[in-house]
């Protein structure tokens, strides 16, 4: 009687599965009897489950029906059950699982219970969430100005892989990883965390954070207080430096929590000076003060650095370097050469304020050196020490020495290299004449090809054709004596670097050796732009070098317009206005017809000149 009561049962019998979901809701099918179709909507949290049963034809037998589950498959009521406890009638029931352990998969089925005995529908599993873990702060050590030490103890990984963990700080309670954190690995246990950064005399809080796919979780705060640190202190730069003196200084940005109770410049002969040695205060507190340096050594390498003390100690600012002024020395070369080699100047013979003169250096004071032009076949000069006959002067003493009673040191005509030494009190004259060598020029490396002096123009000069490559300037085919430019920018250095030549095409070289130890040269390619060109205002039309006319050539169509000539196609060195004197940055050239013309521009002189001519 019993077995055929609980088969009538279970044919009348189905319970659907469970619905579970967090946020989300999913179907699935558990049955009571394989032949029966069911429905179940499971919502899943980290602590509980709702399962929902159907029964499609309800008896008046039934004395208990609900869900039992388990941590292992097939549960019965045996294991933990929750019956249903609503309205018996309703075919529905709803049935909510509660004290779930996390991150734990669970094996549910639906039951129904008469007097017969109890059957069961289909097995399904849910898994709960994770949960946020649990950990622990460390306490604060290791505690100084600017950093401390801390961490923290993740105890409960929550079920789920710890991603993330560290310490997060702040100056406000519970601080959140928005605020400033570390990172620190991940998964549970003991970690430690370095805090950097940290400004003197504050109180920050600091919880550790451990974060799983459930999210982060916090370790209880605590606070630490950081001691007065360090100040932080800039030193200006060295200005105004003379023979004995410089301005410097410094600025105190940062207090490092306490007070500034003295700044000022330290400064001395070796690197990173410190207060125990000179020094000049600048008072206290904050902001930015000015260091007067005086009765330093004339040409002596100083370095200075600013300084500022707190109760924590002393803190420097950058050590900067600089080296006062040498008494640079100017003699002047007067004689009997300087008016016929020096035309349209307002130089004169045998007055030596109007004569060229040789300079020392910062680098050598008793040096002194410089380019001078004799033009006569015989020629006489001397060395006056000041721009007049006030003295010392010397004269030849024989044997390269410098004599205040020695005669006039006589010369051939030239361009000399004049060296003298006020220490050593000799001297030097040698004739130079000057060339370009290198891969780029017509004879490379193998020679030097010659320019030539102007006298009005007072520089070396030359116009040739050159290859994209590189070169440098030599005298008397020797490289004993050359120049280079390190920097390719128009200036240049004993025994420099090679000068690069970036494209091939006629040159205007010139070489100035006419401001004592300030040698520059420049290389210039000339064309034509303008309206009345073919290139118009955007694209230069490149001259030739006409070696028998000793001229810059170009022959073109131009249009009713006008032209001007540049160099380098660059508005930095361009030519216009009168064309039998040409100058710097002058008006637009005009072309009134159209016409075949040949343009030529003369650039030996200390004017330019040009031609337009029409064919």
């Amino acid at each position: 009687m019993k077995r055929k009561t609980l088969h009538a049962i279970a044919a009348l019998l189905v319970t659907a599965a469970l619905f579970f979901t967090a946020c989300t809701k999913d179907t699935a099918d558990v049955k009571l009897s394989p032949t029966l179709a069911s429905t179940l909507t499971q919502n899943i949290l980290s602590d509980a489950a709702t399962v929902t049963g159907f029964v499609v034809a309800e008896g008046d037998g039934f004395v208990e029906k609900g869900v039992c589950y388990a941590t292992t498959p097939a549960p019965t009521v045996s294991n933990t059950k929750v019956a249903y406890t609503g309205a018996a009638a309703t075919a529905t029931y709803k049935v909510t699982l509660t004290g779930l352990a996390y991150a734990t998969k669970y094996y549910v089925r639906a039951y129904a219970t008469n007097a017969g005995g109890t059957i069961y529908g289909d097995e399904l599993n849910f898994t709960t969430l994770p949960v946020v873990p649990t950990l622990t702060t460390a306490a604060i050590t290791a505690i100084t100005g600017n950093s401390a030490t801390g961490g923290g103890n993740v105890t409960v990984g929550g079920g789920a892989e710890i991603t993330a963990r560290g310490i997060c700080f702040g100056l406000n309670h519970l601080p959140t990883v928005a605020d400033t954190k570390t990172s620190d690995a991940k998964g549970t246990g003991a970690f430690v965390s370095a805090l950097t950064g940290l400004k003197g005399n504050k109180t920050y809080y600091v919880r550790a954070y451990a974060t799983n796919s459930a999210g982060t979780a916090y370790g209880p705060e605590v606070a630490f207080t950081t001691l007065v640190d360090l100040p932080v202190v800039t030193t200006t730069e060295v200005t105004a430096i003379s023979k004995t003196g410089a301005l410097s200084g410094g600025a105190v940005t940062y207090d490092g929590g306490g007070t500034v109770i003295n700044r000022g410049l330290a400064w001395g002969l070796t690197a990173n000076p410190t207060i125990t040695g000179s020094k000049i205060e600048g008072g206290t507190g904050l902001g930015a003060f000015v260091s007067t340096l005086t009765g330093l050594q004339k040409f002596t390498t100083y370095h200075v650095r600013a300084y500022a003390s707190t109760s924590a100690g002393t803190a420097y600012g950058a050590d900067i370097t600089f080296t006062t002024l040498a008494d640079i020395q100017t003699w002047n070369i007067p004689g009997n050469y300087v008016g016929a080699s020096y035309p349209g100047t307002t130089l004169s013979d045998w007055s030596p304020e109007k004569s060229p003169q040789i300079i020392s250096t910062i680098a050598a004071p008793d040096k002194l050196e410089g380019y001078v032009y004799m033009a006569n076949a015989a020629n006489e000069w001397k060395f006056a020490t000041q721009a007049s006959w006030a003295g010392p002067n010397y004269g030849d003493g024989g044997s390269g020495k410098l004599d205040a009673n020695g005669g006039n040191i006589a010369a051939t005509a030239g361009y000399y290299k004049i060296n003298a030494n006020s220490t050593a009190m000799t001297f030097t004259s040698v004739k130079t004449v000057w060339g370009v060598i290198g891969d780029a020029t017509p004879l490379s490396w193998g020679d030097e090809t010659p320019l030539a002096y102007s006298p009005t123009r007072r520089v070396w000069q030359g116009v040739m054709h050159l290859k994209a490559a590189s070169m440098k300037f030599r005298a008397n085919h020797d490289w004993g004596l050359n120049y280079g430019s390190d920097k390719a920018d128009g200036n240049l250095r004993a025994d420099g670097a090679n000068i690069p030549v970036t494209e091939e095409a006629d040159y205007d070289i010139t070489l100035d050796l006419s401001h004592p130890n300030l040698y520059t040269y420049s290389l210039n390619r000339w064309g034509v732009i303008g309206d009345a060109t073919p290139g118009s205002w955007s694209t230069d039309t490149n001259m030739t070098w006409d070696a028998a006319a000793k001229v810059l050539k170009v022959t073109l169509n131009l249009t009713v317009g006008s032209f001007k000539f540049r160099a380098n196609d660059d508005w930095a060195i361009n030519m216009g206005g009168d064309l039998g004197a040409l100058s710097q940055g002058g008006a637009n050239i005009p072309i009134t017809a159209a016409g075949n013309y040949t343009i030529t521009l003369d650039v030996s002189k200390a004017v330019y000149t040009s031609t337009v001519t029409k064919n």
